[in-house]
């Protein structure tokens, strides 16, 4: 089969998101009705219902925005009265009727419950709109950072109690912060949400847009995902790659992804791994209110990725040494794996969930806790002074003497749950890109 062609041009913009020209590969294409609306089996509602359930779109009720637009809490007027979350398009955003299509036809085609699930649309003139279940618990990004325009420091609050005079008269909300065994239950969720588009669904998706503002939670902290009007199908049996135009959030976008426009697998992949160091830091994938060169949450992890006696100097403040250390040096190094330059020593998502199902499994309840000590190099990436979790601070001799005297448990434990798993493999499928090339 002839591969499609794809020239690439790049346009900076000033609120983060990429955006790039490219040209239109057709074996994309979303089956598009006579009358403009995309095929799908789902059930269109009327606008007038839409803004009846959210007080007429009352800002009041948004819980949420991205690039396609405003997302309003819905209840009342609809089905069973339940409550929903409606997402409605802004067009002067980012986002516009071809993803909307592409999403209608995408969550039509994809069911999973890592996935969030589309109840239906609205195509009425110009209006365009996307109705999905609600998630009580919100989008992991509010938890890790809060609005990131009137937030109090939580470093703060958590130190002092109280905020300084100066957040006095901000509104705020401080949200309590995840714990250790949540964060590792909502990257196990992500991660399967991710195996099911990559190897599960009728023709392989390759996600394109994985960031913690589109991992929404539910009850128990129940990871999906969400926002797929980037989402694009994966390459035919013959091609190793999709060539497309690039667009994204920067701090998650693969580096041959950004630099080509060749997209893979591989790529989500990348972006897993810069969701895990945000869970691992509790900082942003991209600051900009940092110096040059260090805005991307990469840039100044991977420094601290070179030796492993410097992992623990990751942890996020806010879960005050509370974590099994063996698993978290796992997690930051499963981390490292993802983020590798060369995508194809990235790992396969097979592997990730696998991973992860071992983690989650080690609740922080049945660990003796280990209270670590976060030096410079922590409170460079964590925006928090130097910490000694409650006093007990453990200097590097000892802490090798705990790694060394944990060693042989952890490996048995890893032997048994993973087996074969993480041997490495000698052969590389190039012809697809779905494979892995191990380096655990």
């Amino acid at each position: 089969m002839r591969k499609v062609k794809c020239a690439v041009k790049i346009e900076y913009r000033w609120d983060n998101a990429v955006k790039y020209s490219t040209v239109w590969d057709p074996r994309q294409q979303v089956p598009i009705s006579k009358d403009g609306s995309p095929r799908s089996n789902l059930p269109a509602f009327s606008y007038r219902d839409l803004a009846t359930a959210t007080n007429n779109f009352r800002r009041e009720f948004i819980i949420g925005e991205g690039g396609f637009g405003p997302v309003y809490k819905g209840e009342g007027q609809l089905e069973n009265g339940q409550v929903v979350a409606v997402k409605k398009l802004n067009h002067s955003g980012l986002q516009g009727d071809k993803e909307f299509s592409v999403e209608v036809h995408m969550l039509s085609l994809l069911q999973h419950s890592n996935l969030v699930n589309l109840i239906g649309y609205c195509i009425e003139g110009e209006q365009r709109l996307l109705i999905y279940e609600f998630m009580p618990l919100g989008s992991l990004e509010y938890h890790l950072h809060g609005n990131a325009n009137k937030q109090v420091s939580l470093t703060q609050v958590m130190r002092f109690g109280f905020a300084t005079k100066e957040c006095d008269e901000l509104e705020y909300n401080v949200q309590e912060p995840l714990d250790w065994d949540t964060r590792m239950v909502i990257a196990s969720g992500a991660a399967k949400g991710l195996d099911y588009l990559h190897n599960q669904a009728d023709r392989p998706v390759i996600y394109r847009d994985l960031k913690s503002a589109n991992i929404l939670l539910g009850e128990g902290f129940h990871a999906k995902l969400s926002d797929f009007g980037l989402a694009k199908f994966g390459p035919n049996a013959d091609d190793t790659h999709v060539s497309t135009r690039v667009i994204g959030t920067h701090g998650y976008c693969a580096p041959e992804y950004a630099g080509t426009g060749k997209l893979t697998m591989k790529s989500d992949i990348y972006s897993l791994g810069v969701l895990l160091l945000e869970l691992i830091t509790g900082c942003r994938a991209m600051d900009d209110t940092r110096e040059h060169g260090k805005e991307m949450l990469v840039d100044r992890a991977r420094p601290m990725l070179k030796d492993r006696m410097n992992f623990v100097q990751l942890a996020d403040p806010m879960l005050r040494g509370k974590f099994p250390q063996s698993v978290f040096l796992r997690v930051v190094e499963l981390a490292l794996m993802c983020v590798q330059d060369d995508p194809h020593a990235r790992p396969h998502t097979k592997d990730i969930v696998l991973a992860f199902s071992y983690f989650a499994s080690q609740k922080h309840g049945s660990h003796v806790a280990q209270l670590n000590h976060i030096g410079s190099q922590g409170e460079e990436l964590t925006n928090g002074s130097p910490v000694d979790f409650n006093g007990a601070g453990i200097d590097v001799k000892e802490m090798r003497a705990l790694n060394k005297d944990q060693e042989r448990e952890r490996a048995v434990a890893e032997a048994k749950k993973w087996g074969e798993t993480w041997r490495e493999k000698g052969k590389q499928n190039v012809e697809n890109d779905f494979d892995y090339k191990s380096r655990w």
